[in-house]
């Protein structure tokens, strides 16, 4: 083991690791007794390093300042809570992981505080303000960096879950530019419905002036075994306590005349529960226009996809405060029965900052 006097400086550090044994052994031997897990998550590779690389794991590190008669004391008990804390499918390689080079050790650099951490983050401005307007943000502030980190990841989620909750949707139609994913969103909607929740319903396709490509959603709801019609047709719920759900034609960004049919077909069918559903792999600006064509329409509910392909998330928390519209789930990878998660704020947090004192 490596001398106090070859340990990092006292300081928070991020580094990438392939198994949980390279963590332990960088912590221990690199990192010292008094380094404490902040937070750990799973980075996946991106092109074609994810079909044929294992994911890797993202830790963050706390090296206190403290003496080193209590450190060595409490060494192997930290240890031992560092295994615990990464634990991973990934334990079971047979070859010794190789130590990685100091360089590879990233400090995640306390000179830059709370404020520039945040930002790092990938947390817009228009969040970063709401924060700072609150009435705690002096005492964040006063606390120590993994602390404040923490904190700031439950006050962003609170003022999520603060809003009013919608009743669960029973009669709602998916609305989206082309290219989104829109029907694929809806996919993995019922599949949600009908093996989680157990619901029953039926799926109503629209057209107007333009075609609606159907993509899997013919074959995908026969094999769920919800029946799938072509409008005109019966747009109320065939039973009680059942769903309509409907893909309509892509809207148009550009072109908020082009959005007028769609707009008269939801008021005459008095579709009040409207999904709007967004790439997040756009630009911020490609994704303000299509969000604000969506509320044009009426938008009740956000569904985000192609998570899978967007390495910050932390733009996402922009659309999180608008109270009008409330988000329904991340669709975080093209399966049409899986990859969805429905906890939007906690997702956002887990891939933004630690929702944890796992320092503790």
């Amino acid at each position: 083991m490596s001398h106090a006097g070859e340990h990092f400086a006292p300081g928070t550090y991020k580094f990438t690791v392939k198994s949980t044994e390279e963590a332990v052994t960088i912590i221990r031997d690199r990192l010292g007794p008094t380094a404490r897990v902040i937070s750990v998550r799973a980075v996946e590779s991106t092109g074609l390093k994810r079909l044929f690389g294992s994911p890797r794991l993202e830790v963050v590190a706390q090296v206190d300042a403290v003496e080193a008669a209590n450190a060595s004391g409490d060494a192997a008990g930290s240890f031992d809570a560092v295994s615990a804390e990464l634990a991973t499918p990934d334990n079971g390689s047979e070859t010794a992981p190789e130590v990685a080079p100091r360089s590879r050790l990233t400090p995640f650099s306390s000179s830059l505080g709370l404020t520039g951490l945040l930002r790092r983050s990938g947390i817009t401005e228009t969040a970063l303000n709401r924060i700072q307007a609150g009435r705690n943000w002096n005492e964040l502030n006063t606390l120590p960096l993994h602390r404040a980190l923490a904190e700031t990841s439950r006050l962003l989620r609170s003022q999520v879950e603060a809003r009013t909750a919608r009743p669960p949707l029973a009669r709602a139609a998916f609305l989206g530019a082309a290219g989104v994913g829109r029907t694929t969103a809806l996919c993995k909607w019922l599949s949600q419905e009908v093996f989680r929740r157990a619901r029953i319903g039926h799926v109503v396709t629209v057209e107007f002036d333009r075609p609606n490509p159907l993509g899997p959603l013919p074959v995908f709801s026969e094999a769920l075994g919800v029946p799938l019609a072509h409008f005109p047709c019966e747009t109320q719920a065939a039973v009680p306590g059942g769903f309509v759900y409907l893909d309509l034609p892509a809207l148009s960004v550009r072109r908020p005349a082009d959005n007028a049919p769609i707009a008269a077909f939801l008021d005459r069918e008095q579709i009040r529960e409207r999904v709007l559903v967004l790439n997040a792999a756009y630009d911020r600006a490609s994704l303000r226009d299509a969000y604000a064509a969506g509320c044009d329409l009426g938008a009740t509910h956000l569904v985000f996809t192609h998570l899978d392909e967007v390495p910050q998330w932390g733009k996402l928390w922009d659309y999180l405060f608008d109270e009008s519209i409330e988000p329904l789930f991340l669709a975080t990878g093209p399966s049409l029965t899986g990859d969805c998660e429905e906890d939007v704020p906690g997702a956002i947090v887990r891939r933004t900052l630690p929702d944890d004192d796992t320092s503790a």
